[in-house]
């Protein structure tokens, strides 16, 4: 399964902030859509990435307030991106390794989507009932090959 199964199953909504809001505009933004991050963009480019985690380390652990700090400020600048043609089993390399839930998704400079821990999670669990139903008929006989 590839990055672009995924968006074709979960859809390629993007939610987005520009690099100049507060943080306080980010945490509301996250908020009302239930994600965890937002892509930080100027104009049509990917800048960084903004997620609960920068907020929780880079706020609130430094006693800094979310209405006066700016997204730049905190944002993870040149995000790891992923494109549509790379598998789960890379995108799940990554995150384990670098430690991040959210990778944003580009076909060159365009922004496709983002896929999150959670979808990979999901598309493993899926692969593996689909395996287990084939593994199911073939041993009772069943199996079409």
């Amino acid at each position: 399964m590839y990055v672009q199964d995924i968006l074709a199953r979960k859809g390629r909504k993007v939610y987005k902030i520009q690099e100049d809001a507060t943080v306080f505009d980010a945490i509301g933004t996250m908020s009302r859509h239930n994600v965890g991050s937002l892509l930080v963009t100027v104009g049509p480019r990917l800048k960084g990435i903004i997620s609960d985690r920068d907020y929780r380390d880079k706020v609130i652990l430094k006693g800094r307030t979310s209405r006066e700090t700016l997204v730049k400020e905190i944002m993870t600048p040149d995000p790891i991106t992923v494109g549509l043609n790379d598998s789960i089993d890379v995108c799940m390399a990554i995150m384990t390794e670098k430690k991040i839930r959210h990778l944003p998704v580009l076909d060159g400079y365009h922004i496709e989507g983002v896929v999150s821990i959670g979808d990979m999670v999901k598309a493993i669990i899926d692969r593996q009932k689909i395996e287990i139903d084939d593994l199911k008929k073939y041993i009772i006989g069943s199996y079409p090959g």
